[in-house]
C-alpha cells in the first residue's frame, strides 16, 4: 500500500518505520525542516515532504491522489480534522486514520467522518478499566468505527449459563457467541451446546449491548 502520514514526531516516525519494515510505501510530510532533514538521513526510501499538509498544493506534492491511507498524527486536532478532510473529499483517498489529541474532540472527528480516530487517552483508560472491574473479559477488536466489539469472555463458576444448553440461554439483541474454547478444542456452538465453567468464549456484539451481554454470561458485574 501507499501510505501518507502527516505529522513526522515521534509516533508519525515509529509509524512509518513499521510501515516501511512490512514492505509498504511510505511518506512523511512535517512543517519542520530540520526534522525533515533529520528524516532524510534516518529513512532509507521513503518519500520525504516538508511543509503543512493542511494546504492541498502540500497534499499534492505527496501524490495524496495516490495513497491507499492518509494518516494525520499532528499534535493539533483541528489540523489533523482537517487532512483528513481534504484527503477523502477533495483527493479522494478511502481510508483516513488519524490520531485523537483531546476525547472531547471525538465527536467533531465523527462528525467530519474521519474513518478511524484512535483515541489513546480512552484506551488506555478501558484497559485500566477492564483490568479493575473485569479480569475475565477481554476485549479483542472493534471494529465497524467501533459499533461493533469482540470480546473474549471467562466464564467462572457462578456464571448464571453455567452447565446450560445455548437455547436455554437468553442473550440480549444484537448479540452471538462466536465459538467456545474449551482446552485444546475450539467448539462452534449450536443451541444443544452447553457452557461449562472454565470455558472461554467469544462473542460479538453491538457496543450498546456489550455490557449486557456480560452480564449475561458471568452475572453481576
Amino acid at each position: 500500500m501507499y501510505i501518507v502520514i502527516a505529522g513526522a514526531g515521534r509516533l508519525g516516525l515509529i509509524l512509518g518505520k513499521k510501515l516501511k519494515e512490512d514492505n509498504h510505501q511510505v511518506c512523511l510530510i512535517d512543517k519542520s525542516e530540520t526534522l525533515c532533514n533529520k528524516l532524510a538521513s534516518e529513512i532509507q526510501d521513503v518519500l520525504i515532504i516538508r511543509g503543512d499538509a493542511t494546504y492541498p498544493d502540500i497534499l499534492q506534492q505527496a501524490k495524496i491522489e495516490k495513497a491507499d491511507v492518509c494518516v494525520s498524527a499532528t499534535s493539533t486536532d483541528e489540523d489533523n480534522i482537517i487532512i483528513c478532510y481534504l484527503a477523502k473529499e477533495l483527493f479522494g483517498v478511502k481510508r483516513t486514520v488519524a490520531r485523537v489529541n483531546d476525547p472531547k474532540h471525538i465527536p467533531l472527528y465523527k462528525y467530519m467522518e474521519v474513518d478511524n480516530p484512535v483515541d489513546s487517552t480512552s484506551i488506555i483508560a478501558r484497559v485500566v478499566e477492564e483490568e479493575a472491574s473485569f479480569t475475565d473479559v477481554m476485549s479483542l477488536l472493534s471494529i465497524k468505527k467501533g459499533r461493533l466489539s469482540i470480546v473474549r469472555i471467562d466464564i467462572p463458576q457462578t456464571s448464571p449459563v453455567a452447565n446450560k444448553a445455548l437455547k436455554d440461554i437468553s442473550l440480549p439483541h444484537n448479540s452471538v457467541l462466536v465459538s467456545i474454547l474449551r482446552g485444546p478444542d475450539i467448539i462452534i456452538p449450536y443451541g444443544s451446546t452447553v457452557i461449562l465453567p472454565g470455558d472461554e468464549v467469544i462473542a460479538a456484539a453491538l457496543i450498546d449491548v456489550e455490557k449486557e451481554l456480560l452480564k449475561a454470561l458471568i452475572g453481576k458485574i
